[in-house]
């Protein structure tokens, strides 16, 4: 089955499940849309969420995908169901693995999460975690500034500790928080630094190995793993600011990897490249 994979997010975020994907799916062929010029979507309303996710969607359905990863939790959080019954294609999110990597983690049952306003007020890692394990206790926190600050490509130094510090700061002080799930996937592009703050007695999770995980078992299930040995060239599309885009996904993936891709612009308006 040579179709590829759709992969959709907010802006760059959802880099790092592409990321996870092409190291455990080297043969699979990705299609990414980060819609970078609306970006992000944590402070937005959820109506307007799942307008622009669904725009997303058309626009890689236009592109014959077997399967669409939403790797954007705020996304997830508010459409992952309405797009499992709506579409014919396999749909899975960020929010589930990423709790099943926590419950696994954890010592003692205490588990923070950090995420855009938009998924801390779903409570939707709170009641992934809850549904799992009904003794654990979760301590959300928004914080709307580290999304940005990606986007604009500070992804180290003492401005992104900064405000890494100042974000934070509210978790520091619970001494019984030994895992913290990074709730949106533009943190992992922080990750050292948020590391660096919280303290190394706390576990860090990314949903992003988890996610290409169950990718993989529902390919297989579905008897939708391709079986050429060519390698593939992967598809990036964003909605805004094309060179800015180029210079964060050339941060992310090393010269081998960004040989691999072909990356251009789209208009969600007209469901069309530009």
């Amino acid at each position: 089955m040579d179709r590829a994979i759709g992969v959709i997010d907010s802006g760059v975020g959802g880099l790092t499940v592409v990321q996870e994907l092409m190291r455990q799916l080297p043969k699979e062929k990705l299609i990414y849309l980060g819609d970078t010029a609306r970006c992000p979507y944590g402070s937005r309303p959820a109506e307007e969420v799942k307008l622009f996710t669904w725009e997303m969607v058309r626009f890689l359905l236009n592109k014959n995908i077997k399967m669409l990863v939403v790797a954007c939790n705020t996304a997830t959080a508010f459409t992952l169901k309405e797009l499992q019954q709506s579409l014919d294609i396999p749909v899975v999110g960020v929010i589930q693995p990423g709790a099943r990597a926590a419950i696994k983690c954890t010592n003692n049952n205490h588990v923070g999460v950090i995420g855009t306003e938009g998924t801390i007020r779903s409570s939707a890692y709170t009641n992934a975690l809850e549904k799992i394990n009904a003794d654990i206790h979760v301590y959300g926190l928004a914080c709307p500034l580290l999304a940005p600050m990606v986007e604009n490509g500070i992804l180290a130094g003492m401005e992104a500790k900064s405000v890494v510090e100042e974000s934070i700061s509210p978790l520091k002080q619970n001494k019984d928080m030994d895992t913290l799930i990074l709730g949106c996937t533009h943190y992992p592009l922080l990750k050292d630094t948020i590391q660096e703050v919280i303290g190394n007695n706390v576990t860090i999770i990314s949903s992003s190995e988890e996610t290409a995980r169950e990718t993989s078992t529902i390919l297989d299930v579905h008897g939708l793993l391709n079986s050429k040995t060519d390698e593939p060239i992967h598809q990036f599309y964003t909605t805004g600011e094309l060179n800015i885009f180029i210079e964060i996904t050339r941060k992310i993936f090393k010269d081998s990897n960004f040989s691999k891709l072909e990356i251009k612009r789209a208009s969600l308006r007209t469901n069309q490249e530009v």
